[in-house]
């Protein structure tokens, strides 16, 4: 018994770690506010949807007008005391806190967008419905890529992905658009309207970029090439200061064919500057050559996947 709840203990949290944590937590929400505006004051006043848990509420909330924060809320909390042990308390309590917050936003934005005639106002007017849907789209996606970056998650069909990469090396994107398609098509069944159904596929696509372009701009990493004449001490403040190691090779200088050491390593972009100071302090005239890659994998990096 113990074992089998060993995930769910918690550990006290050095000073790092609740900085690290406090930051998360403040991009979450404001990933959450984004999303949140982005529902109530474009999509759900145009009566548009997209794909995923809140799509499948929206969709919901236009049939039976039940708010579309209460489905989403209920239908999270049973998936999250499903997965309860197989997620373990870290991400559990995160995710609980997102659900909680983004229904109390939704709630919120809502209140905020209802005229007294208890309609939600279209605040670009009637007739703006291409506008609408690639603004509230935009917003949506900023507000996802902001919370996956600051290493949250809206809920929804994210928790049952957890779960299954818990276990499973894959990728379940494919999955996930299978089930995207079919939700927005159903619209059709529902509403005998092809208007949302087109515009579901166009918000789709919308907040899938706009998600990938915050999340990939994020999570860029940079090669280093370094030439110094001080590898050791170099290779030491890097390996001390940063979770990332160094790889170096022996080589010659062909003009003046005299022996030097190369250096390369791989750091994340927000630690780029960390290293050219290290390079600064440690040895002023070293040679160094930056470049942006590209799906690094292994240690300190992601885990590969396989679709």
């Amino acid at each position: 018994m113990k074992n089998r709840f060993k995930s769910l203990v918690l550990k006290k949290p050095s000073r790092q770690e609740v900085l690290t944590e406090t930051k998360d937590f403040i991009a979450i929400n404001l990933g959450l506010i984004s999303y949140a505006i982005g529902w109530a004051s474009f999509l759900l006043p145009y009566k548009m949807t997209t794909g995923g848990l809140t799509g499948m509420c929206a969709i919901l909330y236009y049939l039976t007008n039940i708010p579309i924060q209460v489905s989403f809320f209920v239908a999270n909390i049973i998936l999250m005391v499903l997965a309860l042990r197989e997620l373990g308390i870290k991400f559990v309590l995160k995710t609980t806190y997102a659900i909680i917050m983004l229904s109390f936003f939704l709630n919120a934005a809502q209140a905020m967008m209802t005229s007294p005639d208890g309609e939600l106002m279209q605040i670009l007017g009637p007739g703006q419905d291409s506008m609408a849907c690639i603004l509230g789209a935009v917003l949506c996606g900023l507000g996802i890529g902001t919370v996956f970056v600051s290493n949250g998650s809206t809920g929804g069909w994210d928790i049952v992905a957890a779960v299954v990469n818990k276990h499973r090396n894959i990728s379940l994107g494919r999955v996930m658009l299978y089930i995207d398609i079919f939700t927005i098509g159903s619209c059709y069944f529902f509403f005998d309207s092809w208007r949302m159904v087109v515009f579901g596929y166009v918000t789709l696509v919308v907040v899938s970029y706009t998600t990938d372009m915050i999340v990939n701009s994020a999570r860029q990493d940079i090669q280093f090439i370094i030439f110094t004449k001080d590898h050791i001490a170099l290779s030491e403040r890097i390996i001390k200061e940063t979770s990332h190691s160094v790889t170096v090779i022996n080589s010659e200088g062909y003009y003046s064919h005299t022996p030097v050491k190369i250096m390369i390593t791989i750091v994340h972009k927000n630690e780029a500057i960390q290293i050219l100071r290290m390079i600064h302090e440690v040895d002023p005239e070293a040679f160094v050559s930056q470049s942006r890659v590209e799906g690094v994998f292994g240690n300190g990096f992601n885990k590969i996947k396989l679709k």
